[in-house]
């Protein structure tokens, strides 16, 4: 392959590795010392063990050697958001008052990366327990955009889409509650998979807001992130929100585009807010797919409007209950000017958990109150109920939705941080695929004027991501934009 071997694909290095011209130990090597030369820039990682990483890369070219490969993804690095348990490495999720935590356990999503030989690199940066737009509210510091490093590079799995960007990582995890792997994905110009709903388990996912949390994945291809989810996804009896679907090849299933597909076009996402450049990417990419014989039907989810209010009721809600494990007492900080157990549990929180943390934790508290239930939490599960319905409306006459992933390009670090109404109208376009329970993918469409990456969404009924990676990989292989690195 042409170019530096840490930008390369996972299909193009699995070739490279079964012909023996690389070598895992050879391709992770690469990988650790690009991250040890941008990273200082970055930010990207929280934590590695290079010692640890190198000894699976090792193990995985002698399985190559002697015929027992296990995976088209044995030997290739693959980075962690830090709020999946990886056993015996750091679990910060982006807070103080995790720090010193080292996890005992493997999330389920690890343990089978690691029946399938992948090997595992480090602890990816994050907003402080996944509560963010941007990758400014982790204790570790902010996470730049390797595009333009004075830039967010989307949140809250900032730290996992910059690295895979930069060659600091050839895959990566991360989570979405309401965007937060479609909207870095979109800052950072790669490809981001936010599965259904119970399609890949939580168990070993440090929780935010229950009902909405879901493991995702990051890559430079529609073909890699369709192999990573081919490894984590699946039933999870440890899970009681996993869901037993019926799994699909979904590599094989990438060059399905034979049958004609009716796509929406939902008219609530273009109106008011939306940035030109951004919708003229999207209205081009919208174009292809209408000239590559595919029926372009314009939809409506009239209760999308809700989906910004709705969310930070319902996950504010379970945020306050999740997080109310954190004390002090049984893991983690705990405040050395603690007087007795009550000092404890209000001042660990008082100087572990940080501000945006602290803000959710309040709001869910209020409506979670006995004079709030009824008005606020329960009335957003009602309006939640009115959403998914929009959706499954929409999909009985549609295979698929295209949208924005974001108002804008990437903006500027420090731009929206006080401002915390303007921040969580990034996920705008985002939020109700979740609410719905739906898959989404941010792909790759453009660039804006200054030079930064656009993405556009497309959105798929639960439990059909072949269909949404079958339509994502037929429009990346008519463009070049996977091609295109930053330079950095």
């Amino acid at each position: 392959m042409d170019g530096e071997i840490f930008y390369g694909s996972a299909a193009e290095l699995e070739r490279l590795l079964d012909s023996g011209e690389l070598t895992s130990q050879e391709l992770t090597e690469a990988v650790i010392a690009r991250t040890k030369l941008v990273d200082k820039k970055l930010n990207a990682f929280i934590h590695f063990d290079e010692e640890k990483t190198m000894r699976e890369a090792i193990a995985s070219d002698r399985r190559r050697k002697s015929g027992r490969k296990m995976s088209a993804l044995d030997g290739i690095p693959i980075g962690i958001k830090d709020l999946i348990a990886e056993r015996g490495q750091p679990m910060t999720c982006g807070s103080k008052i995790l720090s010193g935590y080292v996890s005992p356990y493997d999330a389920t999503v690890v343990e089978r990366m690691r029946e399938s030989g992948c090997v595992l690199w480090g602890r990816l940066n994050m907003d402080e327990f996944a509560m963010g737009s941007s990758n400014e509210n982790s204790h570790f510091g902010n996470v730049a955009n390797p595009w333009d490093i004075s830039r967010v590079p989307g949140g809250s799995s900032g730290g996992s889409a910059a690295a895979v960007a930069a060659g600091e990582a050839i895959l990566a995890l991360g989570s979405d509650t309401g965007g937060s792997v479609r909207q870095p994905a979109a800052f950072c110009g790669i490809v981001g998979l936010k599965p259904s709903y119970g399609a890949v388990s939580r168990y070993g996912l440090v929780a935010f807001a229950s009902s909405l949390d879901q493991v995702g994945q990051f890559g430079r291809t529609v073909a890699d992130v369709a192999s990573l989810f081919q490894i984590i996804s699946g039933h999870d009896e440890r899970d009681s929100s996993s869901y037993p679907f019926e799994k699909r090849d979904y590599g094989a299933e990438l060059s399905n585009h034979s049958r004609v597909k009716r796509i929406g076009i939902p008219k609530e996402c273009f109106g008011d807010g939306l940035d030109e450049e951004i919708r003229r990417a999207i209205e081009a990419a919208i174009d292809f797919y209408g000239s590559g014989g595919h029926e372009i039907v314009e939809v409506s989810l009239p209760t999308i409007e809700y989906a910004i209010p709705v969310y930070y009721v319902i996950a504010t809600a379970e945020a306050s209950a999740n997080l109310a494990r954190f004390d002090g007492i049984r893991y983690g900080y705990r405040s050395a000017a603690a007087q007795n157990a009550i000092d404890i549990y209000f001042k660990t929180r008082g100087e572990g958990f940080g501000a945006e943390v602290k803000r959710r934790i309040m709001l869910g508290t209020y409506v979670l109150s006995s004079e709030n239930f009824e008005s606020c939490y329960l009335r957003a599960q009602k309006v939640r109920t009115m959403i998914r319905g929009d959706f499954m409306r929409v999909f009985t006459d549609v295979d698929a939705m295209i949208t924005p992933v974001t108002p804008s390009a990437a903006f500027k670090i420090g731009e929206k941080i006080a401002d915390p109404m303007r921040m969580y109208l990034s996920d705008i376009y985002t939020i109700s695929v979740n609410l719905a329970g739906a898959c989404g993918l941010s792909l790759p469409c453009g660039f804006s004027k200054t030079g930064l990456p656009i993405g556009m969404q497309i959105i798929g009924r639960p439990f059909h991501e072949h269909e949404i990676l079958a339509l994502a990989n037929e429009f990346e292989l008519a463009h070049d934009f996977r091609g295109m690195h930053p330079d950095i």
